[in-house]
């Protein structure tokens, strides 16, 4: 398996099939893998003839310094777990100097107010931050696909919203939430949690299971109000936000209406981790 951390190396591959007309899928991530993450590359493998792997923690996207710090490192391990996979992926890792050049900011971006719903009310400039660091990805790596997972589903949205708005010749795809078997769905930060944690956050698909099921019959204030119910009974898991919005414009809703699409997103702590998860309602 090849490793890159620099940009110049890799470029000069990624030219090279270019020339020779060759796909590249990429798979942009912050590391410590696990099989969501692979499932993303085993797509990217089936559709394209070159894949990429990016591993690197981008700073400018946190908003809590501790939380960055905590981030799981674990770049040896990423890499015999995409090995199991195919030792043809390439894996890029570069630093924050490689990838900032010494200016570690991001840039403002306007994403048609996708930035300001849900997670950017409570982690404000998180997705500048991420538009900042895919850009610049997608420049070094010029993919024709990129895979995403759809738990960071309002990411995906922003993301396609930059491809649209700076004309980036990518095609973004998202794909389904992997989940253990107990539900509770696949994140690098489930590594952080206790035994009594990892118990207890399967209660968060559970609760948007059975969220989706009274959207059926209830109006979008009483699934508000049960579900925050559920929370406030729960001493192990503290609930952030729970929201029902439209799928495509991620605002929020009050009422339903005919012949859109819903979508519900949660935020909830366990200690200190924060948890993140949705669920298509219609």
């Amino acid at each position: 398996m090849k490793i890159f951390s620099n940009k110049e190396q890799i470029s000069e591959v990624i030219d090279a099939f270019k020339a020779l007309g060759l796909t590249i899928g990429f798979v942009p991530t912050m590391g410590a893998l696990h099989k969501g993450h692979l499932a993303l590359v085993e797509k990217a493998m089936a559709n394209n003839d070159r894949v990429i792997v990016s591993v690197f923690v981008n700073p400018t996207q946190f908003n809590n310094t501790e939380d960055l710090e905590k981030y799981p490192r674990t770049l040896e391990h990423d890499i015999a777990l995409l090995e199991s996979v195919s030792k043809d992926v390439l894996v890029f890792a570069p630093s924050v100097e490689v990838m900032y050049e010494g200016n570690t900011t991001s840039r403002h971006f306007d994403f048609d107010g996708l930035e300001y719903e849900m997670e950017g009310k409570f982690r404000p400039g998180h997705f500048n931050g991420v538009g900042t660091v895919v850009k610049r990805l997608f420049e070094i790596v010029k993919p024709d696909n990129a895979y995403f997972g759809e738990k960071d589903f309002q990411q995906l949205q922003i993301i396609k919203k930059l491809v649209s708005k700076y004309n980036l010749p990518v095609h973004v795809l998202g794909c389904q939430i992997h989940r253990e078997s107990n539900g509770l769905a696949m994140s690098s930060r489930n590594s952080r949690l206790t035994d009594l944690q990892k118990k207890e956050a399967p209660f968060i698909y559970k609760t948007l299971k059975a969220a989706k099921i009274l959207f059926g019959t209830k109006s979008a204030n009483e699934v508000y109000k049960w579900v925050t119910k559920q929370f406030e009974n729960n001493d192990i898991l503290k609930l952030e936000y729970f929201n029902i919005s439209e799928a495509d414009s991620l605002k929020e809703i009050k009422r339903k209406s005919k012949n859109k699409k819903y979508r519900a997103f949660i935020a909830v702590y366990a200690g200190e981790i924060r948890l993140i998860d949705n669920i298509a309602l219609n």
